[in-house]
């Protein structure tokens, strides 16, 4: 059986999914970008643009009963590789050891024009 997660401490969904869906113990999260949640307006530069995005997932990770330390598979989407040392840099903010699996995917552009998009797998 399936549980929607949803919260107002992230950005509402700008098209036909939810925020996460928890199956058991498993929470699948939808991708996040940059937007401020109150506002719905992308934050400036990669370095700010990846906080938001950590803190979006951390805020439906915590509306499902867990946080980003439960993330076993992150998944990162940048517009350009060249961020690729931006992204260690502030995901160490966000997440100490061990941590997550991880891939980073190179894509041409993600919605509203943000340069960097993050999806999860986290077990509880």
């Amino acid at each position: 059986m399936k549980q929607i997660i949803h919260t107002n401490e992230a950005p509402q969904a700008i098209g036909c999914y939810s925020q996460a869906v928890k199956v058991g113990n498993i929470v699948y999260l939808s991708g996040q970008i940059g937007l401020e949640p109150s506002t719905m307006i992308l934050a400036d530069g990669i370095q700010n643009q990846t906080r938001q995005m950590f803190k979006n997932l951390a805020a439906v990770a915590d509306a499902s009963g867990a946080s980003l330390s439960h993330i076993v598979k992150l998944t990162i989407y940048l517009t350009d590789m060249n961020n690729f040392s931006v992204i260690n840099q502030v995901m160490a903010e966000f997440f100490n050891e061990p941590y997550p699996a991880r891939a980073a995917v190179g894509v041409k552009e993600l919605p509203r024009g943000a340069v960097v998009e993050a999806d999860a797998v986290l077990v509880i």
